[in-house]
């Protein structure tokens, strides 16, 4: 089963961070989004094959 549990957090997580470097750094606040993207889209993958063993 995905852990949807741990998703949201990734993305709150960068989500935050990003904000915090918004002003003064779009690039890389953009970044941070994209890495957080990836790896909760990971997480996903990684699990949601779980509940078919």
């Amino acid at each position: 089963m995905p852990d949807y549990q741990k998703m949201y957090y990734i993305l709150c997580d960068g989500a935050s961070r990003a904000l915090d470097v918004l002003p003064g750094q779009p690039e890389e606040a953009a970044r941070v989004l994209q890495k957080a993207l990836d790896e909760a889209e990971e997480k996903y993958i990684d699990t949601s094959g779980d509940d078919a063993e």
